[in-house]
């Protein structure tokens, strides 16, 4: 299973960039000063993080958005989420957009954006196979 980047949707790159950067920028209350963060959870996931923290927990929630970022980390790549870095630590701004994209992508409010369907047919293998088919032809 291909795991889907956060850091790779359009706008998270430079946001965990600034907040390398600013520390403060990771902070909660960074949101009141920066409105492009909440901007950005609304264009990517229709909701912000204080509208999301509005939406009741649908009964059987396991409150897995005010556990560790490490844990949700974790749990996000098991849903087929990668919301690490390039050295596996979870994203500096993972607090601004982790309880939208739960809610998103347990299909409670929000949406999750856009993914392609993978290619039925990879054009690397299917070049490879075809070199193979060819060179088991003329070894005979």
């Amino acid at each position: 299973m291909t795991l889907r980047r956060l850091i790779d949707l359009p706008g998270f790159a430079d946001l965990e960039h600034r907040a390398l950067m600013k520390p403060a920028f990771a902070d909660p209350e960074a949101r009141r000063e920066f409105p492009e963060i909440d901007q950005l959870a609304r264009d990517t996931f229709g909701l912000t993080a204080d509208e999301a923290a509005q939406i009741p927990d649908p009964e059987g929630w396991d409150g897995i958005d005010i556990k560790s970022m490490r844990d949700q980390a974790d749990q996000f790549e098991r849903e087929g989420w990668d919301v690490t870095d390039d050295k596996r630590r979870p994203l500096r701004i993972l607090g601004h957009f982790s309880h939208p994209l739960w809610l998103a992508l347990r299909g409670v409010a929000g949406t999750l954006p856009f993914a392609p369907e993978p290619d039925a047919t990879d054009p690397a293998l299917t070049s490879l196979a075809a070199e193979a088919k060819a060179f088991q032809r003329d070894k005979r």
